[in-house]
């Protein structure tokens, strides 16, 4: 027969070292007014075990005071000054532009006269002192019987 000739290896035995428990501490009391008593809550762990304690209200910020609607009638109100004011400024400019154009107009039919008055005035005064012109000579003429005798 075959006899392994390896030496054998001793068993070890390894046993857990106990946790011990927890310390437990006294909790400080919580001062409770009279007349109320704080509820007691349980849950159970998923391992079993069930935790029971006292269920602590977290307080609740204060809800913010409700501010009122804004009216719609005020709402139109405001925006109509805004159209209103946005229409004025436009009418202002409007009316800006028809006098200013009102009196560019004006100004040019004014020197139009002058430059048309000046060449008529211009035309009569040098008309007199010319002398190349035909000269007609009018005379006391009779008529008679359809004949002009002159």
């Amino acid at each position: 027969m075959y006899h392994d000739h390896t030496p054998q290896r001793a068993v070890e035995v390894h046993h857990p070292t106990p946790i011990p428990p927890p310390v437990v501490h006294p909790t400080p009391v919580v001062p409770v007014q009279p007349g109320t008593v704080p509820t007691v809550a349980s849950i159970v762990l998923p391992d079993g075990r069930v935790v029971t304690g006292y269920a602590i209200d977290h307080p609740q910020p204060q809800p913010l005071a409700a501010k009122p609607p804004v009216s719609r009638a005020a709402v139109n109100v405001a925006l109509g000054g805004v159209g209103f004011l946005a229409v004025c400024g436009g009418l202002l400019l409007l009316t800006s532009f028809i006098a200013a154009l009102t009196a560019f107009i004006g100004q040019l039919i004014i020197l139009a006269a002058v430059v048309f008055g000046g060449w008529i005035a211009v035309q009569v005064l040098s008309g007199s002192g010319h002398k190349g012109g035909t000269t007609v000579n009018i005379r006391r003429a009779v008529f008679k019987r359809n004949h002009f005798h002159g």
